[in-house]
């Protein structure tokens, strides 16, 4: 799919909303601006000339000291050409994100991942809860300023605290 058949197609649903486009190694990237990031990705989903039918991955970085301090990553897949796009958005401490899992089913454990592991909050989420650290776990082990030992390291681990979801 072309870049450019794509990029028209947001920019005539959500004008402003691309703030930058980038194609390198046939990998097409664009930046989203965050207030128009859920109607981005919708008409990615939903527009004919997208037809980004598959989430495959969400990805979260930290990039402290960098303002603003995160950056999400939604690897999406066109299953007609197999082409693939990443979405950027750049996001800062504390700023919630609109849930993708209404639009793609399988943004549901990624955004739980990124939750869990980076703190970047989810609106609308229908289950934002940690999902590889148990619930009474304290910080977000993939933050740059989270302690390499851990934050508890000493306090013992407590099996009563983690729920058995099975």
């Amino acid at each position: 799919m072309e870049l450019n058949t794509v990029f028209d197609a947001v920019v005539e649903k959500c004008p402003g909303s691309v703030l930058q486009q980038a194609e390198q190694f046939d990998a097409h990237e664009i930046t989203i601006a965050a207030e128009a990031f859920y109607e981005v990705m919708k008409t990615l989903q939903g527009d004919e000339r997208c037809g980004y039918d598959m989430l495959t991955d969400v990805v979260g970085i930290d990039r402290l000291p960098r303002t603003p301090r995160f950056d999400l990553l939604y690897i999406l897949l066109c299953s007609k050409d197999f082409s693939r796009l990443i979405v950027r958005l750049e996001v800062d401490d504390g700023q919630e994100v609109p849930s993708v899992s209404g639009i793609w089913n399988s943004a549901n454990w990624g955004e739980r991942e990124v939750f869990d592991l980076l703190g970047i909050k989810f609106s609308n989420h229908p289950d934002l809860r940690r999902i590889l650290t148990w619930e009474n776990f304290e910080g977000h082990p993939l933050r740059k300023d989270f302690p390499l030992l851990g934050k508890d390291f000493e306090k013992p681990f407590d099996p009563t605290t983690v729920q058995d979801y099975c």
